[in-house]
């Protein structure tokens, strides 16, 4: 099947599929199939990250579409984000090479610094301190991070570089020190979070925002019976039934008319096919607004360990 998804243009002129498939969270073992799911519906763009643990079922899914003949590799764009323990200079490009070994590829087409924060180096990817709730940190610095990150541009190892997670300040300080721009910042985004002050400081700065948790994340591992459900906000279902479209199918409809890149996760063959099937409509003025004014400042990934880092994003937010 030809993909025919729009795309998004870089500041430096390379481009990305405005939608993708998102992986984290996906279950052990289901992922190889989602991905292989995903081609076959049409998708050209696949998330990816280290912490997810399941880079080699991602791998496995594009070389097998590789070998049916469906795809070659230059046809989709592969992104993965280099974890906090990795933020040393020294261990960026042995991470990324981890990355593409898993991946089985030569090169990715974007690698993102996956947030400010780094944590102790070593094995562990989440190397609690001992009261069991905090990390114990690096005292690595992202700037320094970014430098080893152009390196890896320059070496042929990753076609584009950016950012996850970054509040404006972060971004800032990497401009300061950047001889590659960064080409994203990769962040929560969605009818009730939607960080304005940060997306219109990528805009200014020709910065794409990816939206991430696109649906509200309804199967995050810490959620509650409490916790409010986007999938069921009455205003979206009211939207949805309106255009005859799924709650899921307007929520990411909404992102690719905000001009962000979008990676919704699945891995049930039905709901990846209709979460790609949104390039048939476009939701009305009159509607954008209802879903803008959701707001509720209702963030879903706080990184809840790296409360305390001189670098966390979102207690030092600007």
């Amino acid at each position: 099947m030809t993909s025919k998804v729009p795309l998004a243009f870089f500041d430096n002129a390379n481009s990305i599929p405005m939608i993708g498939l998102g992986t984290w969270g996906s279950p052990p073992g289901e992922v190889t199939q989602a991905v292989k799911d995903a081609i076959d519906a049409g998708y050209r763009h696949i998330d990816c990250a280290h912490v997810y643990q399941n880079e080699h079922e991602v791998g496995d899914g594009i070389a097998a579409k590789i070998k049916e003949g469906v795809i070659k590799r230059e046809d989709v764009f592969i992104t993965s984000k280099l974890w906090n323990t990795f933020h040393r200079p020294d261990l960026v490009e042995g991470a990324l090479c981890n990355t593409l070994k898993n991946l089985k590829l030569d090169y990715l087409d974007l690698y993102l610094i996956h947030w400010p924060v780094g944590y102790k180096e070593g094995d562990e990817l989440f190397p609690f301190g001992p009261d069991g709730k905090t990390f114990i940190f690096s005292d690595a610095d992202y700037v320094d991070t970014w430098k080893a990150m152009e390196k890896l541009v320059d070496a042929g190892l990753v076609k584009n570089i950016g950012l996850s997670n970054f509040n404006t300040k972060q971004i800032q300080r990497v401009l300061d020190v950047a001889r590659i721009k960064p080409a994203t910042n990769q962040i929560e985004n969605h009818p009730y979070l939607h960080q304005s002050k940060i997306t219109a400081f990528c805009a200014d700065n020709k910065i794409i925002v990816t939206a991430y948790s696109p649906l509200g994340s309804p199967a995050r591992p810490w959620v509650t019976e409490d916790d409010v459900v986007l999938l069921n906000d009455e205003t979206v279902k009211t939207i949805a039934k309106k255009y005859g479209k799924e709650p899921a199918q307007i929520l990411i409809r909404y992102q690719i008319q905000l001009g962000h890149v979008v990676i919704p996760k699945s891995v049930t063959k039905s709901r990846i096919a209709s979460n790609f099937d949104v390039f048939g409509f476009e939701l009305a003025a009159e509607d954008m607004k209802q879903l803008a004014a959701l707001e509720r400042n209702g963030r879903i990934c706080p990184e809840f360990g790296a409360f305390g880092h001189p670098h966390h994003p979102f207690e030092n937010e600007e």
